[in-house]
């Protein structure tokens, strides 16, 4: 079992930044961040796989970077220019097995693609 714990979310205005963080208790092989914003679905905002291969939501793309320290076992999201629209509980996800290529472009944002699952961080962007 892996334990993901979040943080680094917050209240900001629109064009600000936030960095979240997710401590996994041991390594795993691919994680995202996902986000869930009130009464809409969950949906995946960016992934990195087993080769360290980066994937991101059209929405978010050139203003959020995802990034892991593999050594550490953390997980990070860098989300800058952020917009109202990105309000949402943001939470982090892990596999515990190794994906990469084509299949892992065509599931990284579906959640039965991951096995381990935080307990999420808020972030809320006011105009």
């Amino acid at each position: 079992q892996v334990e993901l714990v979040e943080s680094g979310g917050g209240s900001v205005q629109a064009g600000g930044s936030l960095r979240l963080s997710c401590a996994a208790s041991r390594y795993t092989y691919c994680m995202g961040w996902f986000r869930q914003a009130p009464g809409k679905e969950r949906e995946g905002v960016a992934a990195i796989d087993s080769d360290g291969t980066k994937e991101y939501v059209d929405s978010v793309k050139g203003r959020f970077t995802i990034s892991r320290d593999n050594a550490k076992s953390i997980l990070y999201l860098q989300m800058n220019s952020l917009e109202p629209g990105d309000t949402a509980m943001y939470y982090c996800a892990a596999t515990n097995v190794g994906y990469s290529g084509s299949w892992w472009y065509i599931r990284w944002r579906e959640i039965s693609t991951y096995n381990y699952w935080g307990q999420g961080t808020q972030v809320t962007v006011s105009s």
